[in-house]
């Protein structure tokens, strides 16, 4: 495994764009079509760090008040047998999670909330699988 990405969610994400593209030295980048505002922001070519912006559901959470926060780390999962090692340890061990299809890039992700406000996404590329499973979400 190795580290993905960082999600950084804020009502207002330009501030937190420029910042990173015109003093850091990221770039923004192709993103897909998820559906809510934000940003890709890439470094030496992958995306590090992903901005999601104004409007979006995370970015003004049910009866709390809009904050820029970092929402979540995101491991990267390499290959069909580790990805389904994963799935069956949650399974194992009756964590719950819940998932997700990347719109356009045959990704799958797994998202497990270790305790409020910290959430751990699990993610892996499903173009070279055998034959891509499907798994629902566990629930207490």
């Amino acid at each position: 495994m190795k580290l993905d990405h960082v999600t950084i969610v804020a009502p207002d994400c330009e501030p937190i764009r420029h910042f990173l593209v015109d003093i850091a030295g990221m770039k923004v980048g192709p993103r897909p079509p998820f559906g809510v505002g934000g940003y890709w922001l890439y470094v030496d070519g992958a995306p590090a760090v992903h901005l999601i912006g104004n409007g979006s559901v995370l970015a003004s959470p049910p009866g709390g008040r809009a904050a820029t926060r970092i929402d979540h780390l995101a491991l990267r999962v390499q290959g069909e047998a580790e990805w389904h090692a994963l799935l069956a340890r949650l399974h194992e061990h009756a964590i719950p999670f819940s998932s997700a299809d990347v719109p356009l890039t045959r990704e799958q992700q797994v998202f497990v909330q270790l305790a409020p406000g910290v959430v751990i996404e699990f993610v892996t590329s499903t173009a070279s699988f055998s034959a891509i499973s499907t798994f629902s979400a566990i629930s207490n």
